[in-house]
């Protein structure tokens, strides 16, 4: 049971990433010279979700 809840948390964690990646290669597309500033916050936002999929691990491993 645990796994299936970690596979579920990695899925919506890559989807948050993916999104968030669809979005910023569109804003540096569009403008840029903000390039900077959008890739730093989309790192910051890619490791959020990453850490919730990694809570989402540690979840299923005491649930087990």
């Amino acid at each position: 049971m645990g796994v299936i809840g970690y596979g579920l948390g990695v899925i919506g964690a890559g989807l948050a990433i993916g999104l968030a990646a669809h979005g910023v290669a569109g804003a540096m597309a569009r403008q840029p010279e903000v390039q900077d500033r959008v890739f730093t916050v989309f790192i910051m936002g890619s490791a959020f979700a990453e850490a919730l999929a990694l809570i989402g691990f540690v979840v299923a491993l005491v649930v087990k």
